[in-house]
């Protein structure tokens, strides 16, 4: 079957920032939604609901515990903001957070006097589970809200391992699934934990405008709520027990219609192929490191499909005008993770490529070209 990117002559290599060129099916399937007759939005919020469901492993019995959303943003948002929270209640984070996670997290300790503590971070250790350990142990830990892998240095968090931990002192477990759904099968269930938030454009290869929150039935929110079902209005309650279909923002039913598709298509991946793109960022990560002028971040762990790296006598300004030169599409920057970049030394920035399902070998060579010519 023909690959949506034979005809491109850019190797596109930001996976990580937003998934391209999405699959075959994904633009029709959001165009179809956006004509269709609006009375039409509740089947087109049933079906796409259903797939995400399914996708999670979530269970029929919390179906009604899954909000979609505008993004990842504001259901981290949301699912922080909205907790049920005392004075003096803390929060673990990792060191390598999202601004999206970060800042409501800050959020709650402006506002509500709660305590943020951040893990430390060391390469090949992304999160010091002991640190972790006594932290529940000495604390009054509530929550404990991670990504799953870094955005900055594709790092894998040992997320099985912390909600095993968490669980043991009585702390929930967020997790951010932002970098990693649509890579790792995610099931909420056999994983455990009790919040997942997740974007549609990335892995998950949906349209931009779609994300989503999920949360166990035992976790309590308290939500000011403009809560409503489908097609039916508003249901006149100020307060609520949980978030609304409204709470996140209105659906956007294109871009849910995409996603659906778009899981449909991850569905009938090999494993191999879906492996694909974590192997080529294993390669170019050894390769990096072979390369005196190219100073890789991260330890050698269980990573994703991104490597970042800065690269000696190449300023950060001017890189990715440099990749573009030799046909790659890479990103520069401090990717919205400032406090990640902090903890890996490098808070001015770095350079990052991270593959998609359509990547392939030759895209690690023209990667690796362009590296050596800045050398």
């Amino acid at each position: 079957m023909a690959s949506p990117r034979d005809n491109q002559s850019v190797i596109y290599a930001n996976a990580a920032g937003t998934s391209w060129p999405k699959p075959d099916g994904v633009a029709d399937a959001a165009q179809r939604a956006m004509l269709a007759d609006p009375a039409d939005n509740a089947v087109l919020h049933h079906e796409g609901h259903r797939t995400v469901q399914r996708f999670f492993g979530i269970p029929d019995d919390s179906a009604d515990r899954l909000l979609l959303a505008p993004s990842c943003t504001s259901a981290l948002a949301v699912a922080i903001g909205d907790m049920v929270w005392s004075e003096g209640d803390v929060v673990i984070t990792s060191s390598l957070e999202h601004h999206a996670l970060a800042r409501p997290v800050q959020k709650l300790v402006w506002e509500r006097d709660v305590e943020h503590v951040m893990a430390p971070y060391r390469a090949g250790e992304p999160l010091d589970l002991s640190f972790v350990e006594q932290q529940l142990q000495s604390t009054r830990v509530r929550l404990v809200a991670v990504t799953g892998a870094s955005n900055v240095t594709g790092e894998q968090l040992p997320i099985a391992e912390l909600v095993e931990l968490a669980h043991a002192h009585g702390a929930l477990v967020l997790l951010d699934a932002a970098q990693v759904a649509g890579l790792f099968p995610i099931d909420v269930v056999q994983l455990g934990v009790d919040v997942l938030v997740f974007a549609g454009h990335k892995a998950m290869l949906g349209p931009f405008g779609i994300g989503g929150l999920w949360a166990a039935p035992h976790v309590r929110f308290t939500c000011p709520t403009a809560t409503c079902e489908v097609g039916t209005g508003a249901t006149g309650e100020l307060h609520a027990p949980y978030p609304g279909f409204c709470d996140l923002g209105s659906v956007n039913f294109p871009a849910l219609a995409g996603l659906a598709v778009a899981i449909e298509w991850l569905d009938r991946r090999t494993g191999e192929e879906r492996r694909r793109p974590i192997a080529l960022a294993r390669r170019l990560f050894d390769a990096c490191r072979e390369r005196s002028h190219c100073q890789v971040l991260g330890g050698d762990g269980p990573r994703t499909a991104t490597v970042s790296f800065v690269l000696d006598g190449l300023a950060l300004e001017n890189t990715q005008a440099h990749f573009r030169n030799h046909g790659v599409v890479v990103r520069a920057g401090t990717h919205c993770a400032p406090m990640a970049l902090e903890s890996v030394g490098r808070p001015e920035g770095c350079i990052r490529v991270s593959f998609g399902p359509h990547s392939a070998e030759g895209d690690v060579d023209a990667v690796l070209t362009a590296i050596d010519a800045a050398g």
